[in-house]
C-alpha cells in the first residue's frame, strides 16, 4: 500500500464521519447560479418532497416532505408518516460547497391533519431509517416506476448528487453554523 493510498482512505472514512460528500476529481466546479438550478432541477410534482428557496430569514434551499401539501397529505396520512423531515442548505461559492442542516420533527395525524410536536432535531441525520416506513409507488413518464421510503435518504441522495456533480462538496453540519 502506497501512503497516498492510506492517507486518501483515511480522509474518506472521517468524511463519512464528518457527513462530507465530495466531487469526482474531474468534474467542473460549476457558478454559484448553476448549483442552484441543478438542485431545483430536482424538483418534480410526482416526488413526495419539494425543494424551494429560502425566504428573508431562511437559508438558500430547503427541502421537505410534502406532509402539509393538500395533495400529499393523505399520501402521507395514510403511510403512517412520524416523522417529518427537512433540509435546509447555504451555497457557499466561496468555498464551492453546500453547508446542510437536517431537521426532524414527529407527526401525529388526527382526521387525516398532520399535527407536529414541539420536541424537534437539528443537526446531522446518521440514521437513514425510522422504524415506521411505509412505500408508495411514483409513476412517472413512459410508465416508470419508483418507490419511496419515507427517510431522509430519499430526499438528500439526488440532492448530494447534484452537488457533487456540480464539482461542489456537500458538507452536512451537526453543531457548526449553516
Amino acid at each position: 500500500m502506497t501512503a497516498e493510498f492510506v492517507r486518501s482512505s483515511a480522509v474518506g472514512l472521517l468524511d463519512v464521519f464528518r457527513g462530507i460528500k465530495r466531487p469526482d476529481s474531474d468534474a467542473p466546479v460549476l457558478p454559484a447560479d448553476q448549483v442552484r438550478a441543478a438542485i431545483l432541477a430536482i424538483n418534480r410534482p410526482t416526488a413526495p418532497f419539494i425543494i424551494r428557496e429560502g425566504g428573508d430569514d431562511e437559508p438558500d434551499l430547503i427541502a421537505e416532505w410534502r406532509v402539509v401539501d393538500a395533495e400529499w397529505r393523505q399520501v402521507f396520512a395514510k403511510a403512517g408518516l412520524t416523522k417529518a423531515f427537512r433540509v435546509k442548505m447555504r451555497l457557499d461559492p466561496d468555498n464551492a460547497e453546500v453547508r446542510a442542516v437536517d431537521e426532524e420533527w414527529a407527526v401525529k395525524w388526527a382526521q387525516g391533519i398532520p399535527k407536529f410536536s414541539a420536541a424537534a432535531f437539528r443537526g446531522r441525520k446518521v440514521e437513514h431509517q425510522w422504524s415506521s416506513q411505509a412505500a408508495f409507488t411514483e409513476r412517472g413518464e413512459l410508465g416508470v416506476v419508483y418507490k419511496y421510503r419515507f427517510n431522509p435518504g430519499e430526499m438528500k441522495k439526488p440532492i448530494k448528487k447534484a452537488v457533487t456533480g456540480s464539482g461542489w462538496m456537500w458538507r452536512g453540519v451537526a453543531f457548526a453554523k449553516l
